[in-house]
């Protein structure tokens, strides 16, 4: 079988692990933690880089930190995954959902100012497939009404909007680096962005159970304590040290998916040209990392069968998300705001291909041959 997803391992993710494992320093922030750290806040320009458990701990973080009260609104698309909505559901929001865009899939920036209301705390545009959402529109509405923004860029590391990288834009952001990622902690992890200065001091204490054990560790207090809500959101230095095996050659790894999905776009364009599918469409706006291949079909059912067909010649595809509006926890805690034009009927589309640092071209030539072969093009 032609797996989705292979996790990327470049060689020298094993040399730092032991070399973590020596240092006796591998419990959180430790020496490759912190050189994670720098290199995120180099590469990304942002005020302050931390690494957390996962993803979605880094938007529990963004809730916490944005002060989100029982009875608050949040306004976010409903094709999203649960961690998105879950983030905020945790301090007591309530969910409102828009409908996407049809061309990006991402947040339709025109539907977000008619769901703002006087409970409204925050906007978060979520950059599915790496791919930018409109965020001058959003940071304008926002600016606007008062509205914090939260990027979810959980697939948009070395993605850009207009030159800016994604997270960086919003006042606060969050990637993940679950082992389905372009870039891994060992299976999971994840990055929490802050790009207002403001937020800084607080995060390290909410990362750090409460306390500010980071100031300590400068020597901006003589002892540390219990000074905030928080919880243990800091992940061990084993799995940086993973982490930053790949961060070295972070532009070698970018590059290869690149290359493996325009091959992709290129040989599956005739098909595209004579109706069959819908491939990706990237804004000018936008530079994407290639963070996944997905094509569309006309409707379910044929997905189903291209899903199935697939499988029988030894291809592993998948699609997502149920959207959340229709979830019996979206129904409890979130609701939709105005039409569903697309977010349903687009979701019951689209088939992700697989898409992962080292993918062969033979394995391509086979999974592009098999989509020809399912509508009978030679």
């Amino acid at each position: 079988m032609i797996p989705f997803n292979t996790p990327p391992v470049t060689g020298n993710e094993t040399r730092y692990i032991l070399e973590s494992i020596q240092n006796n320093k591998i419990s959180g922030d430790g020496p490759f933690s912190k050189a994670c750290h720098s290199w995120f806040e180099k590469q990304l320009g942002c005020t302050k880089a931390l690494l957390t458990t996962s993803c979605t701990h880094a938007l529990e973080m963004a809730a916490i930190l944005i002060d989100i009260q029982p009875g608050d609104e949040v306004i976010m698309p409903s094709y999203t995954f649960v961690s998105t909505a879950n983030a905020f559901v945790l301090r007591g929001a309530k969910i409102v959902f828009v409908d996407i865009r049809p061309d990006t899939m991402n947040i339709d920036e025109t539907k977000i100012e008619a769901a703002i209301t006087d409970k409204t705390k925050a906007i978060v545009p979520v950059h599915y497939a790496g791919v930018a959402c409109e965020m001058d529109t959003i940071m304008e509405i926002a600016d606007r009404h008062n509205l914090f923004v939260v990027e979810d860029a959980s697939q948009g590391m070395m993605s850009s909007y207009k030159g800016k990288p994604l997270g960086t834009i919003g006042h606060l952001g969050a990637y993940s680096f679950h082992e389905t990622k372009n870039y891994t902690s060992a299976g999971e992890g994840g990055l929490l962005i802050v790009n207002d200065e403001g937020f800084t001091e607080r995060a390290e204490i909410i990362r750090e159970k409460g306390t500010n054990r980071s100031l300590f560790f400068r020597g901006m207090v003589d002892k540390y304590s219990w000074v905030d809500i928080g919880s243990s959101y800091l992940p061990n230095d084993l799995s940086a040290a993973y982490l930053w095996g790949q961060l070295e050659v972070a532009d070698d790894i970018n590059n290869n998916r690149l290359q493996s999905w325009h091959y992709y776009h290129d040989r599956l364009k005739p098909l595209e040209q004579k109706g069959a599918i819908s491939l990706p469409f990237i804004p000018d706006y936008c530079e994407h990392n290639a963070h996944m291949f997905y094509l569309k079909v006309h409707n379910l059912d044929e997905r189903t069968h291209l899903l199935d067909f697939l499988k029988e010649n030894g291809i592993v595809a998948v699609f997502h998300y149920v959207p959340l509006h229709s979830s019996a926890a979206g129904q409890q805690h979130g609701r939709l705001n105005g039409i569903d034009n697309y977010t349903t009927s687009e979701s019951e589309k689209l088939i992700r291909l697989p898409m992962y640092y080292g993918l062969s071209r033979a394995d391509q030539d086979h999974i592009i041959s098999t989509i020809f072969g399912f509508f009978q093009e030679p």
